[in-house]
């Protein structure tokens, strides 16, 4: 097969190159090549996608493409129509973040925004545009796949979302664990995920799925976290109206601690019914591997991002909720 990825120099685009490669496809990588490098054996051709794509650039039985923005989708469908599309969207497109175990039969989207928009000044645009460029493959190439995921984690995260976790559980102790112990979150490796999207383009799987990973309470995800790495932790558990009250921040930034979500308007974003995606090919690793590896990339990339409080700002949490509920 030869695959185009239009990306494929970070996380998601890379992964799904480096599996194409590893399964012997031919697998060139359009990018501008400033925030990474393609992985070995994928060609990478330098394409600027404000501008339209290289008429030079090959001839591809499927594509993957990651991109946001509604005008670099369309040059590329228009360019490769024939091909088989595996377009990456994103849960953001969903209009309700509140109703657990939704799927893209159940939930509605966001209004299309059709031009580019800017993220600076409109963070919202990103869902609106990711539904227009979604509906620019699924009308405009000859067969499609859409995959909308949630968190995605794993070695390569530019987020450092789920980062904070492998980096925390592994300094051992005391841990503070966020919100109600039910609270459900689910996360997908980007591994998984890249090997889904392969195999929909080696297949031709159409459709529209949520990228996800099984729904569970916080309190099990942590301790499957917490079983790949070395060492031992202990849970205390602190209610959100206190966390809220302390200022820290929600799902990620300096300030934050990652995973952690305002109950009840987000119970639904974190916690999707999988079970479309595994019936459609998805395979989800254990967490603890995912736990794993991404420990061992951290460890050895000291420039890898991880956000979240640092240990000092979570001793001094812990103090004030122990201060506050003695015993």
């Amino acid at each position: 097969m030869r695959l185009l990825v239009l990306g494929g120099t970070v996380f998601l685009s890379r992964a799904v190159a480096a599996e194409a490669v590893a399964r012997g496809h031919e697998v060139t990588c359009a990018a501008r090549g400033r925030s990474g490098s393609a992985p070995d054996g994928a060609r990478l051709v330098s394409v600027d996608r404000s501008e339209p794509l290289p008429p030079d650039l090959g001839d591809y039985d499927a594509v993957v493409d990651v991109a946001r923005l509604p005008s670099w989708v369309r040059r590329a469908v228009a360019a490769y129509p024939s091909a088989h599309w595996v377009f990456v969207s994103t849960v953001n497109v969903y209009a309700d973040d509140a109703t657990p175990g939704g799927t893209p039969a159940t939930l509605p989207l966001v209004e299309p925004m059709e031009e580019d928009g800017d993220l600076e000044t409109d963070p919202e645009a990103y869902g609106r545009m990711k539904v227009a460029c979604e509906r620019i493959v699924l009308d405009g190439a000859a067969s499609a796949m859409v995959i909308r995921p949630g968190l995605i984690v794993g070695p390569g995260d530019p987020t450092g979302r789920f980062t904070y976790w492998p980096r925390r559980l592994a300094a051992g102790g005391e841990v503070l664990a966020p919100g109600d112990p039910a609270d459900a979150m689910q996360v997908a490796d980007v591994r998984d995920l890249a090997a889904w999207a392969v195999t929909a383009c080696e297949q031709r799987t159409t459709g529209v799925y949520d990228g996800v990973g099984e729904p569970m309470p916080l309190s099990q995800l942590l301790e499957q976290c917490s079983q790949g790495v070395e060492s031992e932790v202990t849970w205390t558990w602190v209610d959100q109206e206190f966390l809220k009250a302390q200022e820290v921040e929600p799902w990620m930034g300096p300030g934050a601690i990652p995973l952690w979500l305002p109950r009840p308007e987000y119970d639904g974003l974190p916690a999707h019914d999988v079970r479309p995606s595994l019936d459609a090919g998805l395979t989800i690793r254990p967490l603890a591997e995912t736990t794993r590896d991404t420990l061992a990339w951290l460890e050895a990339t000291p420039d890898a991002k991880v956000t979240g409080i640092d240990l000092d700002r979570e001793k001094e949490l812990l103090g004030a909720w122990h201060a506050r509920t003695p015993g």
